[in-house]
């Protein structure tokens, strides 16, 4: 793990005024993030199963530390089964926020990522032990434990909400193929017998009423006639395929985000997320909304789309192209074990790059992920005019790898715009 250092409160701030959450900064809330990031590639964690982490994590920051805010509004009650989180016991400025956020995500983290290795785990026991120590020394003893209390009070209570989300009956159940014609079937290099996460589409979302809200139009007809669309988005993909440029292999291969290498493509937004926490300074009541905003939104975009893989089962741009088109042929990158349509990458891209706007605007910004993680091979950091930019960059990108058809990416950026909206005007992260 990278070293970590603490940031002094901004100025004139005060620790345990009443609205110190929205006057102290975000340090501790990027700092968990970039290491939960660091922990989900060393883990080998799916792309679903990062969703859900990056995304209850998100929450129990959030819940933390908006009482000690004076815009943030608690999310009980607006999110799906989320019906109780304790609040403060004593006056507000008792507390240390900081203090607060670093107990719950520790807890939060060690609670939802039970596959934790015995080194990462004690990764984590280090980073809260090294904060603890930090804003214990600038704390009076009886408010520093406070603090510590409510924030794992907070972190058990979204734990239990989670628990109870289906994860643990869907996870890792058996793949059952849906008899359509073109099914998904086996991709090389690996040929993996069992896709993905079959049943992911099946687990509650936090914000959608369930995996089958916002669902994409209906996709080409599979067919292996020349004349048909089916077979000219095949064609498309084998084209751009074998004219390649190197500005389009640099952008398949910025926006890879492969477990194990990566933090997974929700993570690459979560990571976005704690960039814009340093450079614009938010404060720490400010980057737990921009934290909850995308974590939400990932997390649903992932049930939304893996419910639509799933039902439509349709075989990826290889198997069509290897059968019907030019035998031998293979993508530029790898392709992932679970069905085409609609695109993974573009789903949980447009609901992420939707919900920031909302918050921020419309910026351009410089993307670092690859030097901030340290990530290989190194690549040039991308400059972006809009979060929208990005995410139809992070689609297309689809396209130039070879690994999904025009209309995944299409069909899969539109499906996450409608869960972002649909999220937006559910939830209400401010007081009226």
């Amino acid at each position: 793990m990278r070293p970590h250092f603490y940031s002094a409160p901004l100025a004139g701030a005060d620790p345990h005024e009443k609205n110190a959450a929205d006057r102290y900064p975000s340090t501790v809330a990027s700092v968990w993030f970039d290491t939960l990031y660091d922990l989900i590639r060393s883990e080998r964690t799916a792309p679903p199963p990062a969703s859900r982490i990056y995304g209850v994590t998100a929450v129990a920051l959030y819940e933390g530390v908006a009482p000690g805010s004076l815009e943030n509004r608690p999310l009980v009650g607006q999110l799906n089964g989320l019906t109780s989180v304790p609040r403060p016991r004593n006056n507000l400025e008792k507390y240390h926020w900081s203090a607060v956020a670093n107990a719950a995500l520790a807890r939060t983290i060690r609670g939802i990522f039970t596959s934790l290795t015995p080194a990462n785990r004690a990764a984590v026991d280090a980073l809260e032990s090294a904060f603890g120590g930090q804003f214990q020394a600038r704390s009076k003893k009886k408010d520093f434990e406070r603090s510590v209390d409510h924030g794992r009070a907070v972190a058990d209570a979204i734990l239990e909400w989670a628990a109870a989300d289906g994860f643990a009956t869907f996870e890792g159940c058996p793949y059952v193929p849906a008899p359509v014609s073109g099914a998904w079937q086996p991709t090389p290099p690996a040929f993996a017998p069992n896709p993905v996460e079959p049943c992911w589409g099946q687990i509650r979302p936090m914000v959608l009423l369930s995996g089958e809200e916002c669902a994409p139009p209906i996709h080409p007809v599979f067919s292996t006639d020349p004349g048909s669309a089916c077979f000219a988005a095949a064609r498309e993909v084998y084209e751009t395929s074998v004219t390649l440029t190197d500005e389009q292999k640099a952008i398949a291969d910025f926006w890879a985000d492969n477990p194990g290498a990566t933090g997974t493509p929700p993570g690459h937004w979560i990571a976005l997320v704690g960039q814009i926490a340093r450079s614009d300074g938010l404060s720490l009541a400010a980057a737990a909304e921009a934290y909850a905003r995308v974590g939400i939104a990932v997390t649903d975009a992932f049930v939304q789309c893996w419910n639509t893989k799933y039902a439509d089962n349709l075989q990826r741009p290889v198997t069509f192209i290897q059968e019907h088109v030019a035998p031998g042929w293979l993508p530029y990158l790898a392709t992932p074990a679970f069905p085409t349509y609609t695109s993974g990458h573009s789903t949980q891209s447009g609901a992420a790059a939707t919900v920031p706007a909302d918050l921020f605007g419309s910026r351009s910004f410089t993307d670092t992920i690859r030097a901030d993680h340290h990530l290989t091979p190194p690549l040039a950091p991308r400059t972006f005019a809009s979060f929208d930019e990005a995410a139809a960059e992070a689609a297309i990108s689809r396209l130039y790898a070879g690994i999904h058809f025009s209309f995944d990416n299409r069909d899969g950026l539109a499906s996450g715009q409608c869960a972002a909206r649909t999220i937006l005007e559910r939830v209400r992260f401010k007081e009226d």
